[in-house]
């Protein structure tokens, strides 16, 4: 049950500032109101800047696709986030990220990669959301992969999320079309272990 309320259509909004909110997002590349901006669209200018920045990071980066849901379903499993998990799980696999990849980081054991730059994306994301930086020999790997522009992008992907997961975990915002949880509680020492080479 939601800890606050969240709109479901535009009728269900108070002010102006809120209904144009709801007309751009609705208007842009995700085509709905959902999860956080449900939460968000109560401040509107938070809304439209935080959707600005969403559709920046999830639609607009250099890494491409696979590589960004791949940053983001790390992010949501950090964080035991089930609407993003359950959203992005989907969107990574459409993006050609493999089953047994995506099951490995839902399940909180080191996925084994068939592709260099997706456990390189890994690393970045598990270290920087587990100790809140990555090593020096990382970032310049990751910088030499993707470039500055990329390594700056998957540092903003993995923060931008972070705020995503405890907007739905603190406000308790249900999972889309009743989908049922796939995340278990987060488990001691999760991204301790890096995939094996």
């Amino acid at each position: 049950m939601p800890r606050i309320p969240l709109p479901s259509t535009r009728d269900d909004l108070d002010s102006d500032a809120q209904r144009e909110v709801w007309d751009r997002v609705v208007s842009g590349p995700r085509g709905r109101v959902v999860g956080p901006l449900r939460a968000a669209i109560h401040a509107p200018d938070l809304a439209r800047a935080w959707s600005a920045l969403g559709e920046s990071l999830r639609f607009g980066t250099s890494l491409g696709k696979r590589m960004s849901e791949l940053a983001i379903i790390v992010t949501g499993r950090r964080w035991s986030a089930q609407v993003e998990w359950t959203v992005h799980a989907q969107a990574a696999a459409d993006a050609g990220l493999e089953a047994d990849i995506i099951a490995a980081i839902r399940d909180g054991a080191p996925p084994r990669f068939t592709q260099p730059d997706d456990a390189l994306v890994y690393d970045y994301a598990r270290l920087l959301l587990r100790d809140g930086t990555v090593p020096a020999t990382l970032h310049a790997q990751v910088t030499g992969r993707f470039g500055v522009k990329g390594v700056v992008e998957l540092t903003a992907l993995v923060g931008y999320y972070s705020m995503v997961a405890m907007t739905l975990n603190a406000h308790e915002i249900p999972l889309p079309d009743n989908a049922t949880p796939q995340l278990s509680a987060p488990q001691e020492g999760l991204f301790d272990q890096p995939p094996p080479a």
